[in-house]
């Protein structure tokens, strides 16, 4: 796995009232939620980015109410049509 550095102000950690292992957790988690929700990652992937279970993440989603399930908008129509 590929390793980056984050700068991020020193008090954000107060903000959240986390550790910095919580908070990298979390920057982590919003990443792969970002890249989700646009539809460049699976869910499968999302999880391992975030480095939680499968079940975890797609409960992260709920919280934040975002839509788990992706499609495709012309497969959705060619179904619709009955093709």
């Amino acid at each position: 796995m590929k390793t980056i550095t984050v700068q991020l102000p020193d008090d954000l950690g107060v903000h959240f009232s986390q550790s910095p292992c919580e908070l990298e957790r979390e920057v982590r988690l919003a990443a792969a939620i970002d890249w989700f929700a646009r539809g460049l990652i699976s869910q499968g992937r999302a999880a391992e980015i975030a480095q939680v279970p499968r079940i975890e993440f797609l409960e992260a989603l709920a919280r934040r109410h975002i839509e788990n399930v992706a499609f495709d908008a012309s497969e959705l129509k060619r179904e619709m049509e009955g093709e």
